[in-house]
């Protein structure tokens, strides 16, 4: 009896031990918040970790897009969304400052593209949700992300066969036979 409750003494002093651990790593750990990964973005001076940090960034600016829109602001809501796009077009800037060939050397690039593509796809839900009148201010800045986008997808794939329009069907050919023209 005296060996079950020293095991059960011990048991509870371990989860006891093991939960105020991950309590103290949990706050001593880097905030994963918009604003630790905006100070994060704004202190990377190199392009490329530059550009892998956009992807949490962009992750967590939507989030606090989708609870501005929730809470019925739609202008801070816009505000964070225009500060996205500003972050988006800085690192393309520093990335296409830094002579790289996206083709060959596409790190950065990617990176980049993939947060883009991952922005309109929830901007295009979050833009559902709004009134005709709010919905204006933020296909414009949707607009100014997906030609960004189309931009990087052209710089990775340059030698991309352009979409070709559609030939005209031939005219049916007669086929032979007892009524054929000869």
């Amino acid at each position: 009896m005296l060996r079950i409750a020293a095991i059960a003494l011990l048991f509870f002093a371990y989860s006891a031990s093991a939960q105020c651990a991950l309590v103290v790593s949990a706050v001593m750990q880097p905030q994963s918040t918009t604003e630790g990964f905006r100070s994060k973005f704004t202190h990377e001076s190199d392009p490329i970790h530059k550009a892998r940090i956009l992807i949490p960034l962009g992750d967590a600016e939507f989030r606090d897009i989708q609870t501005e829109v929730g809470a019925d602001n739609a202008q801070g809501a816009l505000a964070i969304l225009q500060q996205y796009r500003d972050e988006a077009q800085a690192c393309q800037k520093s990335l296409e400052g830094t002579g790289r060939d996206p083709e060959k050397h596409p790190n950065g690039f990617k990176e980049l593209q993939i947060s883009l593509r991952e922005s309109l796809r929830r901007l295009d839900h979050i833009i559902a949700d709004l009134s005709g009148d709010e919905q204006k201010s933020f296909r414009d800045v949707r607009q100014d992300l997906e030609q960004m986008d189309l931009k990087l997808i052209h710089q990775l794939f340059p030698r991309r066969p352009e979409a070709q329009p559609k030939s005209q069907p031939d005219e049916p050919k007669p086929r032979g036979g007892l009524y054929a023209d000869p």
